[in-house]
């Protein structure tokens, strides 16, 4: 993938614009010299995974429902479950 490639001061401006939406590296230069790069950390959600996840989570929300399965009771297995792992761990 090719990087953006942006002056310093084009950079600083932009900066936020890189951090929240950036899905492209970015050549940042000085002078027309290459003097850093910023790779964003992950690439950000495109709307069909966003409804991808919203499907999931409507799914979910269905399988308690029907289970009759409670939030409280769900928590409290996450919390035994948590213990149990660190009780693993520590073997």
């Amino acid at each position: 993938m090719q990087p953006v490639i942006v002056g310093i001061r084009e950079f600083r401006a932009r900066l936020a614009e890189f951090l929240i939406h950036g899905t492209r590296p970015v050549a940042v230069t000085r002078h027309g010299e290459t003097v850093g790069y910023f790779i964003p950390a992950r690439a950000a959600k495109s709307d069909s995974e966003r409804a991808a996840l919203k499907s999931a989570a409507a799914k979910m929300d269905a399988l308690l429902r029907r289970s009759g399965f409670t939030e409280a009771e769900l928590d409290e297995t996450l919390q035994d479950f948590r213990a149990w792992r660190a009780r693993k761990k520590r073997r």
